[in-house]
């Protein structure tokens, strides 16, 4: 399971069990075409069954991991695959910031005010020797900011935030890590006994949201002379038009390969995906599902992302331009993924859901740690935070449909924690299909916006819905025919 620890406070989870446990079982290999620069290839797969994590994974330890593709190229005769996510992506040993002694998670949570959160940062001000904390309060700090201009205001707002929700973080993680320590999930020694670097390689797979651009390109359709759908059958060959341009499906109880511009990726079964971006949102809407949990992670605008260019963002007025209320069935449960500047969590609680006529009723955090169980960075760092924001809502609408929607299933809690060891690459956020469970409804319909992977059981969109699925991010177990 996914989750590996259940408590009041909230679940500890196992993100890479979770992909793991997707079902990626490949039989009946074909060899692929040598070159393949348009159109997608489609591999025909046999019955899948969910591979376990602490026996499959472990080979990924020990020497190089093969090239998953050319093994499959090269075998002739049919075989059995069974795909794993590369074990090293979540190898986070140690913090990437180590913490003071006394503010390492062990240590507890004593009742402190702003004062003795100690400044962590590379600002001129520290260099040259202040050492005095941040301030009795957030009053406080702002006279400190009048004398030598070290926070500005939405700082100060952050400093206000964390003061409140500091507490529940730090005494819930514990509990949580404490429980992993237990069963031997979790491992103090790890810091000590690990020298291997996790290694993030760098570009992997085409250009997906380039790849979305060019299909602007392409001669408009009408959903009168288009496909709705595309179903992926054995050995079917998919032109580019049709796979940006209508929901593509994978209803079979296996696993999938398609090959998109020579890059393989990896379908788990029951799964559907669009690949466009925010301008070509209309086959989603053509698909005619009505979605009862939908999970966004906008791509919030920042400086930092704006200095890297290394991927696009969208302003607050184009997040709102997104049909959620056509997507979204009654009751529907809505879960937005927010940064830690407070400007983008008022947006989404005063603006963005009141838009959708989506009621807040909850902030969860999630919290990353370290497989020693040590947050990733000080949980008072002022920089980063080793924790990020969920905003859960309903959609408002019939009060008898919500009421019947509602039976069987716990209200949601005001705060909850998800605590996990996160993967190294960029933005991939742990699943939530395990811990939404008991307040939705079984086998209901769920839709991710701005997925960058895909899960069985849902809906993916994003004109980068495909990154995380690149074949390159597995190995393999060759089991016997």
């Amino acid at each position: 399971m996914s989750v590996v620890h259940r408590l009041t406070a909230g679940w500890l989870v196992d993100h890479l069990s979770f992909i793991n446990q997707c079902g990626y079982e490949i039989c009946d290999s074909f060899a692929y075409p040598g070159s393949v620069t348009l159109g997608t290839f489609v591999t025909s797969t046999g019955d899948c069954h969910a591979a376990s994590t602490f026996a499959a994974t472990s080979s990924s330890r020990d020497g190089p991991i093969p090239g998953p593709g050319d093994a499959l190229e090269t075998e002739s005769k049919p075989a059995k695959t069974t795909y794993v996510f590369r074990e090293e992506f979540f190898d986070v040993s140690k913090p990437h910031i180590a913490a003071a002694p006394e503010e390492q998670l062990w240590q507890g949570c004593p009742e402190v005010s702003l004062t003795e959160i100690k400044p962590n940062s590379n600002r001129e001000e520290h260099q040259e020797g202040t050492k005095s904390g941040i301030g009795d309060s957030v009053a406080s700090a702002r006279k400190k900011r009048k004398r030598k201009s070290v926070f500005n205001q939405g700082e100060l707002n952050a400093l206000e935030y964390h003061s409140k929700v500091r507490k529940l973080i730090w005494e819930g993680t514990l509990h949580l890590v404490q429980e992993g320590l237990k069963s031997g999930f979790l491992h103090r020694t790890t810091a000590e006994l690990s020298c291997r670097k996790n290694v993030v390689p760098g570009h992997i797979g085409c250009g997906l949201a380039e790849l979305c651009e060019m299909a602007k390109q392409f001669t408009a359709v009408t959903e009168s002379d288009h496909q709705v759908v595309r179903v992926i059958d054995d050995e079917t060959s998919i032109p580019e038009q049709d796979l940006l341009s209508c929901v593509t499906e994978n209803s079979s109880n296996c696993a999938k390969i398609v090959v998109l511009m020579g890059q393989k990726y990896l379908v788990p079964p029951k799964s559907s995906f669009l690949l466009s971006d925010i301008s070509c949102l209309q086959p989603l809407l053509n698909y005619k599902k009505k979605y009862d949990v939908i999970v966004i992670d906008p791509p919030w605008e920042n400086k930092s992302v704006k200095r890297s260019n290394r991927y696009s963002h969208l302003s607050s007025w184009q997040i709102k331009q997104i049909p959620v209320p056509a997507l979204a069935a009654p009751n529907c449960l809505v879960v937005t993924w927010v940064t830690n500047r407070q400007k983008h969590l008022r947006f989404v609680k005063d603006e963005l859901y009141p838009h959708w006529s989506v009621k807040t009723l909850a902030e969860w955090h999630w919290v990353k740690i370290t497989r020693a169980g040590e947050f990733v960075l000080p949980l008072d760092s002022l920089h980063k935070k080793p924790y990020e924001v969920l905003v859960l809502g309903r959609v408002q609408g019939d009060v008898k449909e919500a009421l019947r929607k509602s039976e069987d299933v716990l209200p949601i809690p005001e705060h909850k924690l998800i605590v996990s060891i996160p993967c190294s690459l960029h933005s991939h956020k742990p699943p939530l299909t395990a811990v939404l469970a008991e307040f939705i409804k079984p086998d209901v319909e769920c839709l991710e916006l701005f997925a960058r992977n895909l899960q069985p059981g849902w809906t993916s969109w994003g004109n980068e819905v495909l990154k995380f699925q690149h074949i390159d991010y597995f190995t393999f177990l060759q089991n016997e025919n």
